[in-house]
């Protein structure tokens, strides 16, 4: 169902930390859009499910699919949900564990370009990931999602 029938799209993604710091692993979409783009443009491994879809196992899928990296099927700590700008709703897990992002490995999509040039090219979903402390993470995170680390936080700080 679309937007446009009165459903807003929905995501889900983790929040891989580590607690040294804390770190968290953020990604930088690819694709033209994104090419120039640096703070305020990075998010958390996330993608779209269908409304009917358990979020949190979309979340596992959608983090391997961008990362290249499976998480085992364990306990997440819930972040619960922010609201983009654009209206889709974002519900986030946070992970602890460790990736190295020379082994990031993402799916692709395919995307006419130039535009109206007639020619599909395939761009990674993510191009770059990033360890980060949670100062800089607010810096290169979309806004809307920067509450995420304010509950990771809460939940690390005893």
């Amino acid at each position: 169902m679309s937007e446009t029938a009165g459903v807003s799209k929905r995501s889900a993604g983790i929040l891989l930390y580590r607690p040294e710091g804390p770190e968290v692993l953020v990604v930088h979409p690819g694709g033209p859009f994104f090419k120039n783009k640096d703070d305020g443009a990075w998010s958390l491994p996330k993608g779209e499910h269908e409304p009917d879809e358990d979020p949190r196992l979309a979340a596992l899928r959608e983090f391997a699919e961008e990362t290249g990296m499976s998480l085992p099927d364990r306990e997440l700590l819930p972040l619960g949900e922010v609201k983009m700008r654009s209206g889709k709703t974002i519900t986030a897990w946070a992970a602890e564990g460790d990736f190295d992002v020379t082994s990031l490995r993402s799916n692709t999509f395919d995307l006419e370009w130039p535009p109206r040039s007639g020619r599909t090219r395939s761009f990674p979903e993510v191009d770059r990931a990033l360890w980060c402390d949670l100062g800089t993470a607010r810096t290169k995170l979309n806004p809307a999602q920067t509450p995420f680390l304010d509950r990771l936080l809460n939940h690390l700080t005893p």
